[in-house]
């Protein structure tokens, strides 16, 4: 229940990763990839997660943005976003979702899959920045996860997958969020405080930090 005296461990919390075909994509950016990891009693619940590709329709160009492993063979086999579309609408129905700058993933989603409907946003980089200030830099995902010695477990978690994959890096940020809070307990409003995004007007996402810093 996300009533505003919870403890965050108890609300409704799913950790989302979008991999897409960059806003450069001449052709519009397209969903290649999410994954929605559902968090309890703030743990990723990997057994109970969503993950998959997303067929395009048409070949992505090629970049240093696009994931590794994400080509258009693998893509071409993949379900379309129209036959995965009621199934992440319903697992983010009435969910706080939550994401390493997740406005990022929330305008993709709510732009390829507007009946999408979560109602609120947690960001894990909102939270980290909040949390320590005296850091002016290196708050990217990939640098928190090594200062926290969370790689490990996140390989653990997922093994097969890696940094840059939707599944890899939803539930870093999961274990990310729990890790920032570990000695500093917060409710779920003061949570809401530190890293919420509402949802109405629409977030602008926070400069994105070098995903390497």
């Amino acid at each position: 229940m996300n009533t505003p005296a919870a403890a965050w461990t108890h609300a409704d919390l799913v950790c989302i990763d979008l991999e897409g075909t960059g806003p450069q994509d001449p052709a519009g950016e397209a969903m290649l990839e999410i994954a929605l990891v559902p968090l309890i009693h703030g743990e990723p619940a990997i057994a109970q997660a969503y993950s998959t590709l997303v067929n395009p329709g048409r070949p992505i160009p090629r970049g240093p943005w696009i994931s590794p492993g994400i080509t258009n063979p693998v893509l071409a086999t993949a379900p379309s976003l129209a036959e995965v579309a009621p199934t992440i609408a319903s697992r983010v129905a009435g969910k706080i979702l939550v994401g390493h700058n997740v406005a990022v993933d929330w305008r993709l989603l709510h732009q390829l899959v507007p009946e999408a409907a979560p109602v609120e946003l947690l960001d894990t980089l909102r939270l980290a920045r909040a949390l320590h200030p005296e850091r002016k830099s290196g708050h990217g995902l990939a640098s928190w996860l090594e200062r926290l010695i969370l790689t490990p477990r996140v390989d653990e978690l997922v093994p097969g997958s890696q940094h840059h994959r939707a599944l890899w890096d939803a539930t870093a940020a999961g274990l990310l969020l729990a890790a920032l809070l570990a000695d500093q307990p917060h409710d779920l409003a003061s949570l809401r405080t530190l890293a919420g995004i509402r949802l109405t007007p629409a977030p602008e996402p926070m400069e994105q930090p070098s995903l390497w810093d």
